[in-house]
This record gives structure tokens, C-alpha cells and sequence, in this order.
């Protein structure tokens, strides 16, 4: 049985037209790979459009296995791990934590990507 790939956008979340906002694949078992997710509020919304995306393909926090997170000023760790805990838990999943000099968009802070299994 061949996977299947379909490219989707959860309701209420930014679809851009030049990539997929996340990625279900489907056969042998399920595996979510969501592009990094940007938000104008920032931190709590990043999740709260990650959590969108994981519930979307059929899944919840929980099963989310990997995350890589972007931020352009590393002062505001101390903030956003209170915010991923809220919503992560305190034994988060796999992750990578980068400082970047800038995102795809000026205003943007943070940007995170993850890959949950179903």
C-alpha cells in the first residue's frame, strides 16, 4: 500500500500559496511534518497554530515527537518556555532551539516547525 500525502491548513490559520503550512502522510502509520509557524502575536499563538495543525491532521499535543524552534533574540527564552510547557507539558518532545538573525517576515520573533505521529 502506497503512503498517501495530502498538503493542508487548519481552519483559521494562514495558508500561504508558496508552501504547505503542514503535511500529513498516511499508509503504515501517520506521520505530520508542519512547516514552521509564525504568528503575530508571537510565542502563544505559534502554539496555539501548531496545536491547530496537530488536531487538523488528527492527532493532539501529545503526539508530536520533534520540534525546532527559531527565535531572533534568544533573551526571550526564559519567556517562551513557560509558554511551550503550558502547552508541551514539562517533559516537552525531541527539540532544537536556534537563534537566527532574522525570519521571513521582519515583525516575526519566532517561527516553529514540528513533526508529530499519529
Amino acid at each position: 500500500m502506497a503512503a498517501s500525502i495530502q498538503r493542508y491548513a487548519a481552519k483559521g490559520v494562514w495558508d500561504p500559496p508558496g508552501y504547505s503550512q503542514a503535511v500529513k502522510v498516511t499508509g503504515a502509520q501517520t506521520i505530520l511534518y508542519l512547516s514552521g509557524q509564525v504568528a503575530k502575536a508571537q510565542a502563544r499563538a505559534t502554539f496555539q497554530a501548531i496545536k491547530a495543525q496537530v488536531e487538523a491532521g488528527g492527532g493532539t499535543m501529545d503526539s508530536i515527537v520533534k520540534i525546532n524552534t527559531y527565535l531572533t533574540d534568544i533573551r526571550n527564552r526564559p519567556d517562551l518556555a513557560a509558554i511551550r510547557e503550558e502547552f508541551l507539558g514539562k517533559k516537552a518532545p525531541a527539540s532544537t532551539l536556534v537563534a537566527v538573525a532574522a525570519l521571513a517576515m521582519p515583525d516575526w520573533m519566532i517561527e516553529i516547525e514540528a513533526v508529530a505521529v499519529i
